[in-house]
């Protein structure tokens, strides 16, 4: 059976024109780092989670890795290995606590992204604090860019996670993917999967139509909301967005700096996750073997950012 989007629309629609329900807010932000000044961005970002946190928002969540700014080493630069991992950071050191301390203060969820110093090598790492200053989970990005230099010589994450946020209008599941990660399906599909309602995506890229729609995709064939924070600017000129599961943008920023807020209607999303033939309703899990396959054909083969064969396999 071929079912078009305006079928789906006409199932879901009454669903979605409901009664405004339990809402969940999320507060993307948008900032400008000063480079990879550790304790300069951590003195913005703790400004713009109070911003959030007046402005009501259930969770702040901050672009991709935000500790340095997405600030990328220069590999022909002696000695740049080691000035890249003094920049790291342990999970439990006084920069990421600042980010628990401060969720607890300000009742408010908190998602810190950082340089991680972990025990298998540098992370893409995002640790999301619930309001009562408890971790929830810390996720490591899964698919790093690995044709770039900066992340090849990066630990990728092994596992992706989901969470249950205790917040003012009751439990919300959320789970996380982290920039490139978006650009793969199973990502967000892991996610809904393993029940996340919301998906919180720290990002450092240019957010061309092509992607915003891909997005906006994630949300759709998924029912979950789906929530970006990007960098403003002209790096990355912004476009910070957030997506209901019916494909409803519910924000969009400019290149400027700014909280942004996504408001989520909780009930209005379950109810349509009752009702849809997507998201894991109808799977055939059984039939993907081909998936997990390591076998590509050659037209895929690609060189890493460090110039050699990219292989998968050790990654």
């Amino acid at each position: 059976m071929r079912v078009t989007l305006m079928a789906f629309l006409a199932v879901v629609a009454p669903v979605f024109g409901a009664a405004h329900g339990a809402e969940f807010t999320v507060a993307l932000l948008q900032m400008a780092p000063q480079g990879n000044d550790l304790e300069a961005n951590a003195a913005t970002a703790e400004r713009f989670c109070r911003e959030a946190a007046e402005k009501g928002a259930d969770v702040a969540l901050m672009p991709e890795m935000w500790s340095i700014g997405y600030t990328r080493p220069d590999p022909e630069r002696e000695g740049w290995r080691e000035a890249f991992q003094a920049k790291a950071l342990r999970k439990d050191s006084p920069w990421v606590r600042r980010f628990a301390d401060l969720a607890a203060e300000l009742d408010m969820a908190v998602g810190v992204t950082y340089l991680e110093d972990a025990d298998n090598g540098l992370r893409n790492t995002l640790t999301l604090f619930d309001r009562h200053g408890a971790e929830v989970f810390t996720y490591a990005k899964v698919h790093t860019s690995d044709f770039k230099h900066m992340e090849r010589n990066m630990t990728p994450g092994d596992a992706f996670f989901t969470g249950t946020l205790d917040t003012r209008s009751g439990p919300v599941k959320v789970g996380a993917m982290i920039c490139f990660d978006r650009e793969t399906p199973e990502s967000a599909r892991i996610l809904m999967v393993q029940g996340a309602e919301i998906i919180l995506t720290p990002n450092a890229c240019r957010l061309e139509e092509l992607r915003l729609a891909q997005f906006r995709v994630r949300a759709f064939e998924n029912l979950v909301g789906t929530a970006m924070a990007n960098y403003p600017g002209e790096n990355f000129e912004g476009r910070s967005v957030a997506y209901a599961p019916d494909g409803k943008c519910l924000v969009l920023a400019g290149e400027k700096e700014g909280v942004y807020l996504a408001r989520f209607d909780m009930d209005k999303i379950r109810a349509a996750r009752g009702k849809s033939i997507w998201g894991n309703a109808y799977r055939r899990p059984h039939r993907y073997a081909p998936l997990l396959s390591p076998e590509r054909d050659p037209v895929w083969n690609r060189t890493d950012g460090n110039g050699n064969p990219y292989d998968p396999s050790v990654r």
